[in-house]
C-alpha cells in the first residue's frame, strides 16, 4: 500500500471515529427512528417531528448523506433511511442493530488522559472510572445478539439446562451489567430463580430499575458482588457474558464458579469469537475487538491488580486452561456466532 493509499485509509478511519458521535446523536434524539417511521422528510420536518433545531438537523443529515447512511431526493429535498439500514440504525429489536453502541464513545474518549498515564505506568483504568454511558453503550452493542440467540439457540445447546430451568432451577448471571441477559432468562423461565451480580453499583442500580419495569423484581435479585465472592451455592447454571476476559484474576473467578455450582451444574462462558490468530485478519469484528481491548478490556483487567490481564482475544485455548486450573473437567464449544463463542464448562 502506497503512502497515499494508507493516508486515505487513516482519513477514512478518522471520519468513522467522528461519525460515531453523529450516530450517537441520531440514536439519542430519535432521528433514525423518525426517518424510518415517517420518511421521506425534509430537514425541517425531521426537526419538527423530533423537537430539534432545523439548522443542526440539516448539518446532521449532510453528515449522514456523505456517509451513505441516508438518501436524499434532490427534487423534494427530502431524506430517507433506506430499508436495509433500518435494522441497523433504527430497530433495537433487530439482530443487526448497532446504533446503540456509539453512546459508549462518550465514556471511552473521556478516559484518554487516564489511558495515556496507564500506558506509561502500567496501571489500569477501572470500569468505575468510566461514565455510565459505557454500561448502556456496551449493553446496547451485545443486547440484539442476546435477544435473538440466548433463549432460542444458546441455552438449548447446553446439556439439559433448559429442562432444569423450566423445572425451577437457579441461575447466577455474573458480570451482568445492567441485567439484559438476566432478565431474558427470567422471562423465558418463569419457574426459575435468577440472580444478577456485578461489581458496578451504577449498573446494578440500572438493572434493578429494569427489573421493576418488567415486573420481575420478585424473581430476579440484583446484587453488587465480584466474580470471586458472589453469594449462593448449588446453582444449576452460572453465566459469564463477555466478562471473564475483563477480570484481573480469572482463575479465582473460575474457582468460585466451580464452588458455587451444583455437582451437575453448568458454567456457560460466552466470550468474543476471536483469538490471537485473528490479529492479522482485519475483519470488521476483529478490528473492533482489538481496538476495544487496547482502550477498555485490558485496562479494566489491569486495574484489578490480579495475576492475569487477558484482553478480549485470548482465545479458546487460554480460557480452557483457566477452567481446567480451576478444577473443571469437561469443556465443549456448544455453539457460536460471528461475534461470540459459547462454551459449556462442567465440573
Amino acid at each position: 500500500m502506497s503512502a497515499h493509499d494508507f493516508h486515505q485509509r487513516v482519513i477514512t478511519d478518522a471520519g468513522a471515529a467522528v461519525r460515531g458521535l453523529t450516530v450517537a446523536l441520531g440514536q439519542r434524539l430519535g432521528l433514525y427512528t423518525a426517518l424510518a417511521e415517517r420518511g421521506p422528510l425534509t430537514a425541517g420536518q425531521l426537526a419538527e417531528t423530533t423537537g430539534t433545531n432545523e439548522r443542526y438537523i440539516e448539518e446532521w443529515l449532510h453528515a449522514q448523506l456523505s456517509a451513505g447512511y441516508v438518501e436524499r431526493h434532490p427534487s423534494s429535498l427530502t431524506y430517507t433511511l433506506p430499508a436495509d439500514h433500518v435494522e441497523v440504525l433504527a430497530d433495537p429489536q433487530a439482530v443487526t442493530y448497532a446504533a446503540g453502541f456509539f453512546t459508549a464513545l462518550k465514556a471511552l474518549y473521556a478516559t484518554e488522559d487516564l489511558l495515556v498515564e496507564a500506558y506509561r505506568t502500567g496501571d489500569g483504568v477501572g470500569w468505575a472510572e468510566h461514565d455510565a454511558a459505557l454500561d448502556t453503550g456496551m449493553g446496547s452493542f451485545f443486547q440484539p445478539t442476546y435477544e435473538h440467540k440466548l433463549v432460542p439457540d444458546w441455552l438449548p445447546a447446553l446439556h439439559q439446562v433448559t429442562d432444569k430451568l423450566s423445572a425451577g432451577g437457579t441461575v447466577a448471571d455474573v458480570g451482568c451489567g445492567v441485567g439484559h441477559t438476566t432478565l431474558l432468562i427470567a422471562k423465558a423461565f418463569p419457574e426459575a430463580t435468577v440472580h444478577g451480580f456485578d461489581y458496578s453499583e451504577e449498573a446494578i442500580s440500572i438493572a434493578r430499575g429494569l427489573a421493576e419495569e418488567a415486573g420481575l423484581s420478585d424473581r430476579v435479585v440484583f446484587e453488587v458482588a465480584s466474580a470471586d465472592d458472589y453469594p449462593g451455592s448449588g446453582y444449576d447454571l452460572v453465566c459469564f457474558f463477555n466478562a471473564l476476559h475483563d477480570m484481573g484474576d480469572p482463575v479465582a473467578a473460575a474457582q468460585h464458579v466451580h464452588k458455587s455450582l451444583d455437582a451437575d451444574g453448568t458454567w456457560m462462558l460466552v466470550e468474543s469469537n476471536v483469538s490471537p490468530q485473528d490479529i492479522d485478519t482485519q475483519t470488521p469484528a476483529a478490528r473492533m475487538f482489538m481496538a476495544l481491548s487496547a482502550v477498555m478490556c485490558l485496562p479494566v483487567a489491569v486495574a484489578q491488580r490480579g495475576p492475569h490481564a487477558l484482553g478480549n482475544h485470548s482465545g479458546e485455548k487460554a480460557f480452557r486452561a483457566i477452567a481446567e486450573e480451576a478444577g473443571f473437567t469437561r469443556w465443549r464449544r456448544a455453539t457460536e456466532t460471528a461475534v461470540n463463542a459459547v462454551y459449556e464448562v462442567r465440573p
